[in-house]
């Protein structure tokens, strides 16, 4: 596998997974309308060439939430990622802490809690869901607060699952899926032996603790479709500040007008996110709004994006509208699927040397130098 950009991991993703597994990471929701302009406005950001401003060294470090990174990024929960690669969230978070950044587990998970946690010695993220099992949702945050979890990414944006149609034209839902992902198994060999055989159990390990019994990926869709909640409101969510100790972030604001909440929740951070184009589609790219959701927050809370997120290029973008770090999703699994843990740290090494390119030509010397003068942006 020849490697020479972050872009080289799809195609090679592509080649190495099932199609349900590819369809369900690559994929988002209906017509994948704002899929496609997360990245296309992304790339409509026009960056400042500037010269002979002496930035012969440059900064990418960062502080968040009390720790320091070495880059303004960390990756994203995502679910099912123990089924891109053997034991994907344990070679996930070691790259994370390779790199330096910060490495968050989802709820939906395949490893549990306590077996990424101890794989890593960066502290760890930990996303929930807004369930309809208070019980459930209890019980992982007393897991994570014993497992010495500090950060909490609570995400709010998914109170029903989006309408994804390629999951259904995948195997990965509708009928005969059980058949149709088996067929798809046998004809990707490599995967079928690494991660099918080798990364065994294929398990929903935080949730399957709770249940105290196996939830597999065949109950996988089922389970989250019968445990969201659309009749969340924010006054329900108080006993989660309540109850929780550490850093909040609250994943999934896209408009400025939700930002008064999060602060009134107490949120420590929040992050700009439109789920990857996979929820509610038609609507704005993230990087569109963050710089008035930046606006509304007036720094007193963290912001924090994701979707569309290709290359260090794009994280320079973010960080001139105001950002504080970027989160990585479906990069990083592309890398991942592709090589496991050492894809992911070369994915990770090439968005650096991308940033520290894209920063010496711009004239910035360090990621706090970076500001709305540094870019050409049509609002």
């Amino acid at each position: 596998m020849i490697v020479s950009s972050p872009d080289d991991y799809r195609a090679a993703a592509q080649r190495r997974l099932p199609r349900f597994l590819f369809d369900y990471i690559d994929g988002g929701a209906n017509a994948e309308e704002t899929l496609r302009r997360n990245v296309s406005d992304m790339q409509a950001i026009e960056l400042r060439q500037r010269v002979l401003k002496g930035t012969a060294e440059i900064d990418l470090s960062t502080s968040l939430f009390g720790e320091k990174l070495a880059l303004p990024l960390a990756l994203a929960p995502v679910g099912l990622t123990g089924m891109y690669a053997r034991r994907g969230e344990v070679q996930a978070a070691k790259a994370a802490e390779s790199a330096g950044i910060a490495y968050s587990l989802s709820t939906v998970s395949v490893c549990p809690i306590e077996e990424v946690v101890p794989a890593s010695d960066r502290p760890i993220w930990f996303q929930l869901y807004v369930l309809k099992d208070r019980a459930f949702m209890k019980s992982a945050l007393e897991r994570a607060l014993a497992a010495g979890v500090k950060t909490l990414v609570f995400t709010v944006d998914m109170p029903v699952p989006g309408s994804r149609y390629r999951d259904a034209h995948s195997g990965m839902s509708g009928s005969n899926a059980n058949i149709r992902r088996m067929l798809q198994a046998i004809t990707h060999p490599h995967w079928a032996i690494s991660v099918g055989l080798g990364g065994r159990p294929h398990d929903l390990g935080n949730i399957s603790a709770y249940r105290r019994q196996r939830t597999k990926l065949v109950d996988y869709m089922g389970w989250l479709a019968e445990n969201f909640d659309p009749d969340i409101s924010w006054k329900d969510l108080e006993w989660i500040r309540d109850f929780w100790p550490g850093n909040l972030i609250i994943k999934g604001i896209l408009d400025p007008d939700d930002v008064e909440d999060a602060i009134r929740l107490g949120a420590d951070g929040l992050v700009v996110s439109n789920h990857g184009g996979r929820q509610l589609d038609g609507v704005s790219s993230s990087i569109r709004v963050l710089s008035d959701i930046v606006g509304a927050a007036d720094k007193r809370t963290k912001v924090l994006v994701d979707s569309g997120f290709r290359s260090g290029l794009d994280v320079v973008r973010a960080l001139c509208l105001g950002a504080d770090a970027v989160m990585l999703g479906r990069s990083y699994i592309y890398a991942l699927a592709a090589g496991g843990q050492t894809a992911v740290e070369n994915l990770l090494d090439l968005y650096a040397k991308e940033m520290r390119v894209a920063m010496t030509l711009m004239g910035a010397q360090s990621v706090t130098d970076l500001t709305t003068e540094h870019i050409k942006f049509d609002h």
